[in-house]
């Protein structure tokens, strides 16, 4: 199979599949805790790694270590935490749009601490236009939908911890190690600081709630599907097309995300969520210079 064309279906694949993970929490939320749902879809993720690649399982570089530390911290236990609590206050619909920000926030990041980083006229313009989106959509529900705004700023601060995590990422980039190896101990990591929030909240998980064929499925999906292969699909698509090509599908995920919610948790869309959407797309496009940018 020609690579260009793999890698297309490969990155479509992928984003469709992250997109709708928000759809698949909002679900489980219904019996389990955010928490909950966050430890054991890491754990399976953190297997599924180990048994794709089980080399170098007990390799330890004290240099590399706080960094995979801090990234784990940060990219999986901060960041899915407040994405699952968000969850619980608001709509699928509005936590896929606002954490498709990301970008910009990594943009302002790393404006501030990598070299070589600078930001471009259009970036500011982006930054407006997508912050007015989410401002629409928060006040929106806010106020029509009695849905408290809590929810919107959690999701807010999980797309500014997960720039966070990307310039962790791309320090740990420089050192070399394998992409699976590297994943599975940010995982690892990301579980260790997990430990301390289930002592504090007393969590127990009732395993019993599996037999129910639809949260099992949904769990399965979230730990081997959108934590593990995604991982490597998304990799491989990267090595196919190049990141510049492969980011162009990560647009694609607001739209998905208020499509599946729409239609498997049957929340209303509003003209007014419709309209922020469009704002914060195009400015992200915008922010990343999309319009203007060569192919090359």
């Amino acid at each position: 199979m020609k690579r260009r064309p793999t890698g297309h279906i490969l990155a479509f694949s992928t984003s469709l599949i992250w997109s709708t993970t928000f759809v698949s929490t909002k679900y489980l939320l219904q019996v389990f805790t955010p928490i909950d749902i966050l430890f054991i879809r890491f754990i399976m993720g953190f297997i599924t790694l180990c048994i794709i690649y089980p080399r170098e399982l007990l390799k330890f570089d004290k240099k590399g270590e706080l960094y995979f530390a801090a990234a784990g911290l940060t990219g999986v236990t901060m960041y899915y935490l407040l994405e699952n609590i968000a969850l619980t206050y608001t709509l699928a619909s509005n936590v896929g749009i606002i954490v498709s920000t990301a970008p910009i926030f990594t943009g302002i990041a790393a404006h501030f601490f990598l070299p070589g980083e600078g930001l471009h006229k259009t970036f500011f313009i982006g930054f407006i236009l997508a912050i007015s989106g989410i401002i629409l959509i928060t006040l929106n529900n806010s106020f029509n939908l009695h849905i408290n705004p809590l929810g919107d700023l959690l999701a807010v601060a999980a797309a500014i911890i997960w720039a966070v995590y990307s310039i962790l990422t791309k320090q740990i980039a420089v050192m070399n190690y394998n992409m699976i190896t590297a994943t599975r101990k940010m995982f690892f990591y990301g579980l260790l600081f997990m430990l301390p929030i289930f002592y504090y909240q007393g969590s127990v998980i009732d395993f019993t709630e599996f037999t129910n064929t639809n949260y099992l499925l949904n769990i399965l999906f979230l730990g081997i599907g959108a934590s593990a292969i995604c991982f490597v699909t998304w990799n491989l698509a990267i090595d196919y097309l190049g990141a510049t090509d492969c980011t162009a599908y990560i647009y694609l995920g607001p739209v998905i995300t208020i499509t599946t919610a729409a239609v498997f948790l049957d929340e209303k869309i509003s003209v007014t969520t419709i309209i922020g959407c469009l704002l914060t797309l195009s400015g992200l496009l915008i922010s990343e210079n999309r319009f203007t940018r060569k192919h090359t």
